[in-house]
C-alpha cells in the first residue's frame, strides 16, 4: 500500500508587504492628500487610490496628478515618501485575517519572512509598529539589492538567508511582478486575492500555483501549494 504524505505547512513562506500582509492603502493616502492640498487641490477618494498602492510611489503619484508632465511628477517623488513616513502606521493595519494566518505558521514551525519593494528604510520602521520585528525572519526592500520584482534576486537572496532553498519556500504576493518573480525563483506562488488590483489586472494569468481569496484560508495546511 502506497504511503500517503501527511498534508503540512511549507518550511518557509515570503510575502509582499503592501497589499499582502498590510492594508497600507490609508497611509498611502494621507500622504497623496498632502500633496494635493498644498496643490490646493481636494483629497483624493481612498476608494480611486487603492487599486495603484501596489505598483509604487510613481503609480500612485501619476494616479493622483494624472495631468501633470512624467517628468514633473518623477520630482516629487521624494516628496511623497517624505509625507509617506510621517504618516507611517498611523491609518493602515494588517488584513484581517493576517495574523491568525501568521499565528499558524508559527506554530506550525514554518519560517516566514517579507521580500517588499518598498524602500527598506521604511518597510523597517514599519516593523516594530506592527509587531513583526522580532517574528520576520528576512527583510528585503526595494533598495536593498541591485534589483527589485519582478526580478528573482531578492527571493533568492531571502531564500538563501533564511537557509532554506529556494524551491522550499513559497511566495505570497497581490501583484503580477509578485507572480512573476517567483516563477524565475523556483518558488510556488500564492496570488493573493484581497490585495490591490486595477480593473485590467487578470491574476488568472499571471498563473500562480493557487489563488486565496482571504489570509484566513493559509491558516490551512492544506491551502498551500504542494513544494516541488
Amino acid at each position: 500500500m502506497a504511503v500517503v504524505d501527511a498534508v503540512t505547512f511549507p518550511k518557509a513562506v515570503l510575502f509582499d508587504l503592501d497589499g499582502t500582509l498590510l492594508d497600507s492603502a490609508p497611509d498611502m493616502a494621507a500622504a497623496i492628500d498632502a500633496m494635493r492640498a498644498a496643490r490646493s487641490q481636494p483629497a483624493m477618494p481612498l476608494d480611486e487610490l487603492r487599486p495603484h498602492v501596489s505598483k509604487g510611489a510613481r503609480a500612485m503619484v501619476a494616479a493622483a496628478f494624472p495631468q501633470v508632465d512624467v517628468a514633473e511628477r518623477e520630482s516629487w517623488i521624494p516628496e511623497f515618501l517624505d509625507h509617506y513616513e510621517r504618516e507611517l502606521g498611523r491609518h493602515g493595519k494588517p488584513f484581517a485575517g493576517v495574523e491568525a494566518m501568521l499565528g499558524a505558521l508559527e506554530r506550525a514551525g514554518t519560517i516566514w519572512g517579507i521580500v517588499t519593494n518598498k524602500p527598506e528604510y521604511l518597510a523597517r520602521q514599519l516593523m516594530p509598529l506592527l509587531g513583526w520585528e522580532q517574528r520576520s525572519a528576512v527583510l528585503i526592500g526595494g533598495d536593498t539589492l541591485k534589483a527589485r520584482k519582478p526580478d528573482p534576486l531578492p527571493l533568492l537572496v531571502a531564500a538563501e538567508r533564511i537557509g532554506v532553498a529556494a524551491p522550499d519556500c513559497i511566495y505570497v504576493g497581490d501583484d503580477e511582478r509578485d507572480i512573476l518573480a517567483a516563477r524565475a525563483a523556483g518558488m510556488p506562488s500564492v496570488v493573493a486575492l484581497w490585495g490591490y488590483r486595477l480593473d485590467e489586472d487578470d491574476p488568472v494569468a499571471w498563473q500562480g500555483d493557487v489563488m486565496i481569496d482571504a489570509p484566513l484560508e493559509l491558516t490551512q495546511a492544506a491551502a498551500w501549494p504542494l513544494r516541488r
